[in-house]
């Protein structure tokens, strides 16, 4: 590998394209002033925005095994009701998921059972 490498220009440089960014008739618009009751302002970066979960506490968090989907499902369950009060994966994707583990079960091609134990 050689230690006298060095870069030489070919040609001449090609000259660059001005491109104008606004549409010409942005530029012939008439410029409008907004009551400040109508501006846009940026937020106050001082108030953080938070993501806390509600702390309702009369629910409950439980994980279930849907067979026919195979996969698990995260509920919030409502302790008084026991009704369901959020769901991960939905019902939709389980419906989805059962459909296709029941087409993948069906073009499996069905194996004997292997009974001998001396393998």
């Amino acid at each position: 590998m050689s230690t006298d490498f060095s870069i030489r220009p070919v040609g001449i440089p090609a000259p660059a394209q001005i491109v104008t960014t606004s549409h010409p008739a942005a530029n012939d618009a008439v410029q409008t002033d907004l009551p400040v009751s109508q501006t846009v302002a940026a937020g106050d970066a001082a108030a953080a925005a938070r993501n806390d979960p509600p702390s309702n506490e009369n629910v409950s968090r439980q994980v279930v095994f849907d067979q026919a989907a195979a996969s698990f499902v995260f509920q919030v369950v409502n302790d008084r009701t026991d009704a369901v009060v959020n769901q991960f994966p939905d019902e939709a994707m389980l419906r989805r998921r059962a459909y296709f583990h029941a087409q993948d079960l069906k073009s499996e091609p069905s194996r004997p059972l292997n009974t001998d134990l001396s393998a």
